[in-house]
């Protein structure tokens, strides 16, 4: 994830001075444990000001208003009861070449700062820290104590001190070519690293910038350079401290993040840039987290079900030899005259098949106490098949569930925001059926909702497919109608799959087999040439009571051959 450096900082800082200063503090809502939102209220704006300390994404930008929903972090309680109200009369940063940005809070615009907010942009050592006008820190998004670190503490009632100065040398315009070559080319190296490593500032996108437009591989030694290029690095070097000086920015989208370096002017917005950007990687890198959580936590759960399952087998295959105890104590009683005291063993011949059979006996018991025992034996496994039975299908039916949110984890990649939310939805999900805990879960019905997706066939007909078991019984009970028809894999895990139709439509061949294709290929059996798809009218398909989501049984289907690897050629 691409950092916000020194000069991207400079952008924004020059940004808000322009269009926000002074501005009323209106709201503050904290978003997470790492992100604010300040609303923002100019003679010409109102916007919501994101600033994160997060460990890779660190950035102040105008954002995204916060979600409804109660705030209950302290850092931001402590924030509204200080600053909420005030007036934002300045934004600056407070050293050159250093990313700690000072926001000066007043009770009005044309008075002295009562508060300082310090923004410490520096990767995963990133804070936010209020202080007094005398610099006495009075809360902390983030304590830094004695055993944390032992440059610089961060606790309440402490007086702010800035953060241990960078090593390097500070870019000077007045340096010249000779003394600024020869600071480079002091330690051989690469020369992007070199650059890194000597100047302040200088970050990994600035060094590839720089090099870029002097046409020098990122790769080559500063020890390989000719003069010549020297001389357009050099100039090059110039051009961006002049940019910096004049605040001549000029940003734009790049193929891995963003630059504030473009040549010419456009009318790019910076924060929107930003915004997107650091929301985009951030979406990412939750989706790919909670994603491996969710399948490891499937996984072992079913390990466990998997072996509570075959105990269940093993008890009913017990019992469906419960028969054998009643032969053999049957045996017992028609041979009483045999039995004599002490005996371990006896061998009496079988009702059916006259064939000598061993019983093993209790030498302290009779045999009738010992036919008894065997009697017993076989009104127990008969118990307890009876109570087995019901307790195997239970299990089987939570197999099959997991089994069926696998299938859909392992076919969810993001390309989109709506996959995150998905995903969420299924840890939602998991947490009300009770597979997960979570102490914060409190069943918010404010969090966004995610959509089906959408696919059109070749005749126009709309194809809705379910992301997750929510969407799934939504498509089924819910949207569905008498008109359409219903799609699902047979017999294995998929999603289900609805396509829409009016009054009088017929769908022709190639509706229903391109309806199946993308069936097959959000199912268990993506992987394979050709899956079983059934389809039926949606009043054929039922919940069965206490049905776990997205589980269902239908009738009245007809099979059709759906072939996923097609599904690869289509488009939404």
């Amino acid at each position: 994830m691409q950092p916000v450096d020194y000069t991207t900082l400079v952008a924004i800082c020059h940004s808000l001075q322009n269009n926000y200063i002074p501005s009323r503090l209106e709201q503050i809502y904290q978003i997470d444990r790492h992100t604010i939102s300040l609303c923002l209220r100019s003679l010409n704006h109102k916007a919501w000001l994101t600033v994160s300390w997060h460990p890779q994404a660190a950035r102040i930008c105008i954002g995204n208003s916060p979600p409804r929903g109660k705030d209950t972090f302290t850092f931001s309680e402590q924030l509204r009861h200080l600053i909420n109200g005030y007036a934002l009369i300045g934004v600056k940063i407070v050293t050159d070449w250093e990313r700690v940005i000072d926001f000066q809070f007043a009770k009005r615009p044309n008075e002295a700062p009562i508060h300082h907010l310090f923004v410490e942009i520096m990767g995963k050592y990133s804070n936010v820290i209020l202080t007094s006008a005398d610099n006495q820190i009075i809360t902390v998004a983030k304590q830094v104590t004695a055993d944390k670190s032992s440059l610089r503490t961060v606790e309440t009632s402490q007086f702010y001190q800035l953060p241990p100065a960078l090593t390097g040398e500070t870019p000077k315009l007045t340096e010249c070519l000779e003394k600024w070559q020869e600071k480079v080319t002091l330690i051989p190296g690469r020369i992007d690293k070199q650059l890194i490593k000597t100047y302040r500032g200088v970050s990994p996108i600035i060094a590839q910038d720089l090099l870029t437009r002097s046409n020098i591989l990122l790769e080559k030694s500063n020890q390989e350079l000719t003069q010549e290029e020297w001389e357009i690095l050099y100039k090059n070097w110039q051009n961006w401290l002049q940019v910096i000086q004049n605040k001549s920015f000029n940003c734009q989208k790049t193929k891995k993040g963003y630059t504030v370096l473009v040549d010419e002017e456009n009318n790019e917005d910076l924060h929107k840039i930003l915004n997107d950007y650091y929301n985009q990687e951030l979406y990412k890198e939750n989706f790919t987290q909670l994603k491996l959580q969710l399948q490891q936590k499937i996984k072992n759960i079913v390990s466990k079900l998997i072996v509570k399952r075959d105990k269940y087998k093993e008890k009913l295959h017990d019992s469906d030899n419960c028969e054998v105890y009643s032969n053999k104590a049957d045996l017992l009683m028609a041979n009483l005259h045999q039995w004599q005291l002490g005996m371990k063993e006896i061998i009496v011949n079988d009702f059916t098949t006259n064939e000598p059979i061993k019983i093993n006996l209790a030498p302290d018991k009779n045999i009738i106490q010992n036919a008894q025992g065997l009697y017993k034996q076989n009104q127990k496994l008969k118990r307890a098949k009876l109570a087995v039975q019901p307790l195997l299908e239970e299990v089987k039916n939570e197999v099959n569930y997991l089994q069926q949110i696998a299938t859909i984890l392992t076919q969810l990649d993001y390309q989109e925001t709506e996959d995150l939310i998905t995903l969420q939805e299924i840890k939602t999900e998991l947490i009300s059926q009770k597979y997960i805990e979570d102490s914060q879960y409190r069943g918010n019905n404010n969090i966004e909702e995610s959509n089906p997706r959408r696919y059109q066939t070749p005749s126009g007909y709309e194809v809705l497919i379910g992301r997750n078991n929510r969407q799934n019984d939504i498509l089924t009970f819910r949207t569905a109608t008498d008109y359409d028809l219903w799609f699902h894999a047979q017999e294995i895990s998929g999603s289900h799959v609805l396509l829409r139709l009016s009054a009088g439509d017929v769908p022709d061949d190639q509706d229903l087999q391109y309806t199946a294709n993308l069936t097959a290929y959000y199912s268990q059996g993506r992987e394979s040439d050709q899956v079983p798809v059934i389809y039926t009218k949606p009043n054929h398909v039922y919940k069965p009571k206490g049905a776990k989501p997205g589980m269902v049984i239908y009738t009245k289907e007809t099979v059709i051959w759906g072939k996923p690897s097609i599904f690869l050629g289509y488009k939404l």
